[in-house]
């Protein structure tokens, strides 16, 4: 046996564990899924093969077509509030002072908090009676604060800035370490060119940038679909479903309805709706990334 045969050998036997536990724990359920959104089962029961049927149900539902509006209209918060968020605060504390590792590790705590505890928190502080924020507001002179987890039209933007404060620590990280691949003499040389602050934050950060702006914009994008903890701490989907979003309407269709051939062609629906947008991106990215 060649030094090449028995390197080969080795990789896969290191390879080995990885490969035989995504096959059993992603791959094989991943094809399930799918097949189980052809047929009606509600566990208990005999499934029944009724074809596209479930597909046909949901988009001719309001409830699940409001679900994917909520998704959306959480995305749109939740995904440029994380981002124009991170930038500002990378920018700010890149720098060699002491006082920025105190400041990213505290933006970056609350991401590797438990959500359990956080939520308690937030709930408190968002409480119509007794919470921080809405006695603040008075303070303030507002005479009727929103009740911000009881109000339909409040309790999807409650949950999705929540969501936003929770990540944005995350996506600063992965900002700041690709504003750290900039060239210092780059901001040099637009100093000596005349280039104020916001000249050089435009012509000199953002588009170095934008391979690492781009990477955020995929991952805020993917996490901003699957939002379930936060939702179901704070407002369980609620009041009256408002701020059900799809990955929480998945769990709800599948543990307390039971129909799980229903939930897996929402789950499929979701994959190929986030992979449509993945696509999109990609496509427009020559346009925008800088290499």
């Amino acid at each position: 046996m060649t030094n090449k045969q028995r390197v080969a050998r080795t990789a896969f036997i290191f390879l080995v564990p990885t490969i035989v536990g995504l096959v059993i724990f992603r791959l094989i359920p991943i094809v399930w899924a799918f097949g189980l959104s052809f047929y009606k089962w509600k566990i208990f029961d005999t499934p029944v093969f009724i074809g596209w049927q479930n597909y046909i149900d949901i988009f001719n539902s309001h409830i699940a077509l409001g679900v994917f509006a909520n998704t959306a209209i959480f995305a749109l918060i939740y995904v440029p509030g994380s981002i124009a968020l991170a930038l500002a605060l990378a920018v700010l504390l890149n720098n060699s002072l002491r006082s920025s590792a105190f400041f990213r590790v505290s933006f970056f705590m609350p991401f590797i908090t438990s959500t359990v505890a956080i939520t308690l928190a937030w709930r408190w502080i968002l409480s119509t009676k007794f919470g921080l924020l809405n006695n603040f507001l008075l303070f303030l002179g507002v005479d009727s604060p929103p009740a911000w987890l009881a109000d339909p039209f409040w309790a999807l933007p409650a949950v999705a800035l929540v969501s936003v404060w929770k990540d944005v620590g995350f996506y600063m990280i992965l900002l700041l370490a690709g504003l750290q691949t900039i060239d210092p003499v780059l901001y040099h040389a637009a100093r000596v060119d005349g280039a104020g602050p916001f000249a050089r934050f435009k012509r000199v950060t953002v588009p170095l940038l934008t391979r690492s702006l781009f990477f955020v914009l995929i991952i805020a994008l993917v996490r901003s679909t699957q939002t379930f903890d936060i939702t179901y701490a704070l407002t369980s989907g609620g009041p009256a479903g408002a701020s059900t979003t799809l990955a929480f309407y998945v769990y709800q269709k599948a543990f307390f309805d039971f129909e799980i051939g229903y939930a897996s062609a929402l789950s499929y629906i979701m994959c190929v709706l986030l992979g449509l947008f993945t696509l999109v991106n990609f496509y427009f990215r020559k346009r925008w990334v800088h290499e």
